[in-house]
């Protein structure tokens, strides 16, 4: 595999993760640049491991990942994105996000959520001649910088649009997950 196409491939695994970051900034008061780097790391981490768990899935049983992958990521995805929507509307627009929903807990369970994909490339992988551990730290390293700098880019935006924003994250997280698994069925 080229750089330029471990590049593109690294960019576009990030994008969802990008997208739960904006929206993770737009709930928050004021996050500061530990809560970006947290996010990012946790982020990145995440989506570092989970095409080499793909990858090693791939090589011992690919057809049972590829059967459930997207009903994990919609239901992951849909699950975060409706609570994280559902926390919007019952706060008051003045007040800050509640602690349980900036909880390390949610951050972890919406990495895993926003990586699913990244799994099931992990499992392609498996069947090209490429190095993987390569591979995954390219995407580990995009995703790192894309969700630090979206909870940054929402953390503007939440000042601006307070909950709405929030709200929009949730749905995109929901419609994220939606179309995983309209894309899976229908493939």
């Amino acid at each position: 595999m080229s750089p330029f196409a471990i590049g593109i491939l690294a960019i576009g695994m990030s994008v969802d993760a990008l997208i739960a970051s904006i929206g993770r900034g737009a709930g928050a008061v004021r996050p500061s640049w530990a809560e970006a780097l947290k996010t990012g790391a946790v982020f990145g981490f995440v989506e570092t491991l989970t095409p080499l768990l793909g990858w090693l899935m791939g090589v011992v049983a690919s057809q049972y990942v590829q059967t459930i992958d997207h009903w994990i990521a919609f239901v992951l995805l849909g699950g975060v994105g409706g609570r994280m929507a559902l926390h919007a509307f019952q706060r008051d627009a003045q007040a800050p996000v509640a602690g349980n929903n900036r909880s390390l807990t949610m951050l972890v369970a919406t990495a895993v959520g926003t990586s699913i994909d990244a799994m099931a490339v992990g499992v392609s992988l498996a069947f090209l001649d490429v190095n993987i551990v390569v591979i995954a730290l390219a995407i580990g390293a995009a995703t790192t910088l894309m969700s630090t700098g979206g909870v940054l880019a929402g953390r503007f935006l939440g000042a601006r649009f307070g909950r709405y924003a929030e709200i929009l994250g949730g749905l995109a997280l929901i419609g994220l997950g939606g179309s995983i698994l309209y894309e899976h069925l229908t493939a």
